[in-house]
């Protein structure tokens, strides 16, 4: 008999979430996303398990990168997508990326803190990104994420 208690999919609940993302940090910010999106801050978490629950940012324009390499981090990070064509490979710096699509740049990062593999996919689709302060989610009620 096994010891491990694993949540059956009825039991599993999924909540909404909200996130000012307005002159917070992006890393920190990713990671308390990335941790709701998993569900570690559930006390039923269960490692393999979906658990998690959907996150919606708003704001997004508003991130902030800081430390002591920021200024040089704008420039040198770059983020490269391929539209599958030959010489189809586009780059874009964190400076540019955060101006004209910071949702991407959001996307990224926490992209980079989930399983990659078919349920990280899965998880990263629960993840809702505005730049403004709007969204189209108010019919679930989302809860501040704190």
């Amino acid at each position: 008999m096994y010891k491990t208690y694993y949540p059956k999919k009825d039991e599993i609940q999924h909540k909404w979430f909200v996130v000012d993302a307005n002159g917070e940090n992006l890393g920190r910010l990713a990671t308390r996303i990335a941790t709701v999106l998993l569900g570690k801050h559930k006390p039923t978490f269960t490692p393999g398990v979906e658990m998690g629950d959907y996150v919606i940012v708003l704001n997004a324009g508003g991130v902030q990168v800081t430390g002591t390499k920021s200024q040089t981090k704008l420039d040198t990070k770059i983020y490269y997508r391929h539209s599958g064509y030959p010489g189809g490979l586009k780059s874009i710096s964190l400076r540019d990326q955060l101006a004209k699509h910071p949702d991407r740049a959001i996307r990224s990062a926490v992209w980079g803190m989930l399983p990659h593999n078919r349920m990280g996919r899965h998880l990263l689709k629960r993840l809702r990104i505005y730049a403004g302060a709007e969204h189209p989610h108010t019919a679930q009620n989302p809860e501040p994420l704190k």
